[in-house]
């Protein structure tokens, strides 16, 4: 079983990308060996307005041994011209998969 825990955000280069930091905790009885973790990533207007949440995914910092935790910083971004000038974006949920 794994764990994933509340991302931790923080600005990135450009408006359109943040860095979020995530923890994974495995609390199964065996390792972890393949799987991916998914950002959902919200497009916030000037005037707090969530226009659209856009989804990616990047590989988990393997392997995850039994007891363990990992943490890891991804750098998340969207397509630059989904976020004008004066909107921002915010990664406000974290999943993962793994086999």
């Amino acid at each position: 079983m794994l764990t994933v825990g509340a991302p931790g955000r923080s600005a990135g280069e450009h408006r359109w990308c943040e860095n979020v930091t995530v923890r994974f905790s495995n609390t199964g009885g065996t390792a972890v060996t393949s799987g991916s973790v998914m950002f959902a990533t919200h497009i916030i207007g000037l005037l707090g307005v969530d226009w659209a949440t856009i989804k990616s995914t990047q590989p988990l910092p393997l392997p995850i041994a039994p007891g363990a935790s990992v943490s890891r910083t991804y750098g998340v971004c969207v397509e630059a011209w989904r976020v004008p000038m004066g909107m921002h974006v915010e990664t406000r949920a974290v999943t993962a998969s793994w086999g």
